[in-house]
């Protein structure tokens, strides 16, 4: 399965290498020099992930993080000059599944890639489809808790029968938290864990997950049934869970 990837700077020298190095991976890339050309390679390609600048002309990557999330899960990275927490935490909060500084390593880029594929299911050469199991043996089983059931290979999850949509953000926090049922997990741990870098000092955007979170999957969101928080430490997924 070929991955397609849209590029979206102003700076032609970024795109150059950014497409250099993921065309050596066998993906297709489409390159776009300011926000409305990437809204319409979006649009017209339906890439299987978007790198966007935050800055650009006529469209900011914010701007169509936002637009993209309205109607499509796609994964994103966002790329930025700005170094500040706070620009940082504002793109992962509007939907960014990661979040490079410039200047960056081209191979790292690849490698968030690939990572943002895997975690996507996305078929991508080292990337498979589906999560694999914690002892390596075989692929994840069927995780059920009363009224809520987690399948790890589809990437799907149901709610009293019914299936709900998640972002791939949503589903690995939720896979997470229920691998280990009654465990509780640190904010940080969490930044960790999903979005395989550790993060110092603000982690409002695991607060924001978990709230969209229990918006899609808990009948009260303020009163959750599943979904946790232990006070001054984290989160963890309550009930009696089986695999099959």
């Amino acid at each position: 399965m070929s991955v397609n990837i849209v590029v979206a700077d102003d700076e032609r020298n970024i795109t150059d290498v950014c497409q250099r190095y993921l065309e050596r991976e066998g993906w297709t890339v489409w390159v776009a020099e300011d926000g409305e050309e990437a809204i319409r390679l979006w649009e017209e390609h339906r890439p299987d992930l978007l790198v966007l600048d935050l800055m650009m002309p006529k469209l900011g990557g914010l701007d169509i993080c936002d637009r993209v999330r309205q109607t499509d899960e796609t994964p994103i990275i966002m790329l930025t000059a700005r170094g500040e927490e706070a620009d940082r935490l504002l793109g992962l909060t509007m939907g960014a599944d990661d979040y490079m500084t410039k200047p960056f390593s081209p191979r790292e880029l690849v490698l968030r890639v690939k990572n943002i594929l895997r975690r996507a299911g996305i078929h991508s050469g080292t990337a498979t489809k589906g999560m694999q199991s914690n002892n390596g043996n075989g692929p994840d089983l069927t995780i059920e808790f009363e009224g809520l059931a987690i399948f790890p290979q589809e990437r799907r999850v149901t709610v009293w029968g019914e299936e709900v949509e998640l972002t791939a953000k949503e589903f690995d926090l939720l896979h997470l938290l229920a691998e280990y049922p009654g465990k509780v997990f640190s904010r940080s741990q969490v930044l960790s864990q999903l979005w395989d870098v550790a993060y110092d000092g603000d982690t409002t955007t695991v607060t924001v997950h978990i709230r969209r979170l229990r918006e899609k999957i808990e009948a009260n969101p303020s009163d959750p049934v599943w979904i946790k928080t232990v006070w001054g430490i984290g989160y963890k997924l309550e009930g009696k869970g089986s695999d099959r």
